[in-house]
């Protein structure tokens, strides 16, 4: 008699907790919708012949032309257990940085699903076209100090595909292990049967306070002539005053000169940005920069020293309304070779002034 009652005390908890199971899991979820315009004028006063003013730029670049940088809509889905995220783009960015993209892919800003894997739900993996996770800067120009991206942002990836597997064991710390199809892309480049690796660390000791190392390990070729690529990047986020931040970055990047070889080149770039709010509605941030890339790995220029360049840039902000900038920035750039285009001749110089209106919206849904 105690044995069956003993049974049917484990049924009931066991039924119980299913039930307990289940019903999180019946939960309706929210659904979120989310859009972002950002229309800009950029005048080169170098007045380069082309329209676009520089093959390592992938945002705002184009010279004397009103045009569209990025506009976006995303769905966003969020549960205890699960979620999701679609988002579809147009603009100049998508144009420039999904070159290699066939078709209506270069239209996939964001494209993923995610699902808990434990009771606490710390334990996420998400799988599908995922925001990188290197680097500090956004596509979306609103999240950023500056209007234009760093050197440093450009030529990293802002989005890559595959699986990511998150881990939050304390509100402090966040540690992400990834497999993905390569260094930013969505298809798989053809004659590559070698996956990326990539891992995040991520620590906030503070709300005011952000460290972050994260990594890449892969190659960009197909596996005829593969080059193993290597690369790091660290950055700080600190908020010293109510108004006074700033950002400091560096990435380091190393890969081999060719397949099997021991010999291999690199290329750095530290940046610093701080930013400054005047007031309620307006901000100012300046930026100091530098990318070093002797051998052409990441932005090739056919030239004796390759592309090594120093930049400084000044943002000005008004906001009138939290989702409504518009910005007023002048970029310029010196390298120690001749590589920017002119009317004639290219020189070491590159001067910008650069204009933006961005607005953004979302609306949440609970059935």
């Amino acid at each position: 008699m105690k044995l069956f009652k003993g049974i049917l005390l484990l049924s009931l908890m066991s039924f119980s907790l299913s039930a307990q199971v289940d019903s999180v899991w019946q939960q309706k979820p929210e659904i979120s919708i989310f859009g972002f315009t950002d229309v800009f004028y950029v005048y080169d006063l170098n007045e380069p012949q082309g329209r676009e003013r520089q093959p390592f730029l992938f945002n705002h670049n184009r010279h004397n032309e009103f045009n569209l940088n990025l506009g976006l809509v995303k769905l966003a889905l969020a549960h205890t257990k699960y979620r999701a995220n679609f988002a579809l783009q147009t603009g100049t960015y998508a144009n420039d940085n999904y070159a290699a993209e066939p078709g209506l892919l270069k239209n996939i800003f964001e494209a993923n699903i995610g699902i808990s894997l434990n009771k606490k739900n710390n334990l996420w993996l998400d799988a599908g076209v995922l925001p990188s996770h290197i680097g500090f800067e956004s596509a979306i120009s609103m999240d950023n100090m500056t209007l234009t991206r760093s050197l440093l942002a450009e030529n990293s990836p802002y989005f890559l595909t595959g699986a990511k597997l998150t881990f939050t064991p304390k509100q402090k710390w966040e540690f992400a292990g990834l497999m993905v199809n390569g260094w930013q892309r969505i298809q798989r480049l053809e004659g590559n049967s070698l996956p990326a690796f990539g891992t995040q660390v991520n620590f906030s000791p503070t709300e005011k306070t952000t460290l972050n190392w994260s990594t890449f390990i892969g190659t960009d070729d197909p596996d005829a002539i593969r080059r193993m690529r290597y690369f790091s990047n660290l950055y700080g986020q600190f908020q010293l005053t109510e108004k006074l931040g700033f950002v400091a970055g560096l990435d380091i990047g190393t890969q081999q000169r060719s397949k099997g070889s021991t010999a291999t080149d690199f290329w750095l770039s530290p940046v610093f940005i701080g930013q400054y709010a005047l007031n309620n509605t307006w901000k100012t941030a300046i930026r100091a920069e530098y990318y070093q890339d002797e051998t052409g790995i990441m932005i090739p220029t056919d030239t004796a020293n390759g592309f090594q360049t120093t930049g400084l840039s000044v943002t000005l902000d008004y906001s009138p309304a939290p989702n409504l900038v518009c910005r007023l920035e002048g970029r310029w750039l010196k390298s120690k070779d001749k590589i920017f285009e002119t009317k004639t001749d290219p020189t070491h110089h590159n001067l910008i002034i650069a204009a933006s209106m961005a607005i953004q919206f979302s609306e949440t849904f609970r059935k």
